[in-house]
């Protein structure tokens, strides 16, 4: 049966990958014009992070402790993945469209294709497995 739990957990994972890079495209595009690549690219960064956070911890790799102590600790080790990531992110798309000036939109997808894969892997092994499931 664990093999089954994994393939959910997968399923789970791509699910909430797709809404978190929706999240952060649609803030990447409100943010595009009036803040430019970089600002608005980080706060759609930030505004993924959070909503991740949340869906990762509770539907994905079921961590059910919500004490201060086991937040505290998840919350570093995931935000320590992200910044990251993150900042492959911000390169990517620095690389990408300032300076090989290729659409937008595109980079930023792919670009979230991989740190996607990068966050799945730390997630499940490094940052949520300890307190799983109780």
């Amino acid at each position: 049966m664990q093999h089954s739990s994994e393939i959910k957990e997968a399923i789970l994972y791509i699910i909430f990958g797709v809404f978190t890079t929706m999240v952060n495209v649609t803030i990447y595009m409100i943010c595009y014009d009036p803040l430019g690549n970089v600002l608005g690219n980080a706060l759609a960064w930030l505004a993924a992070v959070c909503f991740a956070f949340v869906t990762n911890k509770e539907w994905v790799f079921r961590s059910k402790r919500w004490d201060r102590q086991t937040v505290t600790e998840e919350a570093k080790g995931f935000i320590a993945c992200r910044i990251s990531t993150g900042l492959l992110d911000l390169g990517v798309m620095f690389l990408g469209v300032s300076l090989c000036k290729f659409n937008h939109l595109i980079i930023k997808v792919l670009s979230n294709i991989i740190v996607i894969i990068l966050n799945y892997i730390a997630s499940k092994w490094l940052i949520f497995s300890r307190w799983r499931k109780g």
